[in-house]
């Protein structure tokens, strides 16, 4: 059931962050809405996960999906860089969450 908040944190902060991006570009109440709630749901599934994970393995795993998720999402619908560098970033960051969680 942790790892179910997690991801839905993860997926929510997602939401969060393509909602700020929205807002940042078009201040709207449906923008400012989908971040605020998309951000806030976030950190309500993270919290309800910290009942059944280690709270240092629950936060690591949500930024590091949150983070890399965003990440995408900004490629994909944004139109941000696609270069080498940042994909071997993006790698790094699940590899560094996967090997946290391996070592717990």
């Amino acid at each position: 059931m942790g790892w179910l908040f997690v991801f839905l944190a993860a997926v929510s902060e997602m939401v969060g962050v393509v909602g700020l991006k929205l807002y940042s570009q078009n201040k709207t109440i449906r923008n400012g809405s989908i971040y605020i709630g998309g951000l806030g749901a976030a950190f309500a599934f993270l919290y309800a996960s910290f009942n059944y994970l280690q709270v240092s393995i629950a936060y690591s795993v949500w930024i590091g999906m949150g983070t890399a998720g965003a990440v995408l999402l900004n490629m994909v619908f944004f139109g941000e860089s696609k270069n080498a560098a940042r994909i071997v970033s993006l790698i790094a960051i699940v590899i560094g969450v996967t090997g946290l969680k391996s070592l717990s």
